[in-house]
């Protein structure tokens, strides 16, 4: 069962100024402590994504536009980063290095993994996503019309997508 923590404002607060995500910070922290395997890094982040996406319907559903539009992109972030773990880019190992994954190193793994592996709809699925963060979650600007179903198919491809190449390249290296 879901655990929800509360934290202090002036930490949140911090974080943000930092421009740091605090659910992702914590997020990274704990897998980062916990020292987990590899394959369970990557469940916990399809988990995430997959529950971020339904969060993102339930808020479309609600009218709201900028908590939908923040789990629409986290969704697709953690695809990126299951992806660039799977594949050994050197973004994901920046990352690792850095304590964080910056908004560049999801872009780069984008693309390039759209290149290595001819599949456009990467690049297309990150640009919609970004796209919707910026103007629907920190420039408040979008409607609910502006997220379009098109929208959701393509994020919905993504999560397929990263499910069905942790399911091929886990399975194996078993």
């Amino acid at each position: 069962m879901p655990t929800s923590i509360t934290l202090p404002e002036s930490i949140i607060k911090k974080l943000e100024k930092k421009g740091l995500d605090p659910e992702s910070f914590i997020i990274n922290v704990i897998l980062k402590e916990l020292k987990l395997d590899p394959r369970e890094e990557i469940s916990i982040r399809l988990e995430i994504a997959e529950k971020s996406f339904e969060k993102a319907k339930i808020y479309l559903k609600r009218g709201d536009v900028v908590q939908a539009s923040e789990k629409l992109y986290k969704t697709v972030e953690e695809c990126l980063k299951i992806l660039a773990q799977i594949y050994k880019l050197p973004y994901y190992e920046e990352a690792i290095s850095e304590g964080r994954w910056w908004t560049q190193l999801l872009g780069k793994t984008a693309r390039r993994l759209s290149k290595e592996l001819n599949e456009p709809m990467l690049v297309d699925v990150w640009s919609r996503a970004y796209d919707i963060h910026v103007w629907g979650f920190h420039e408040s600007k979008y409607t609910i019309e502006d997220i379009t179903d098109e929208d959701l198919k393509n994020i919905e491809w993504l999560i397929k997508y990263t499910k069905e190449t942790v399911r091929k390249r886990l399975s194996s290296k078993s």
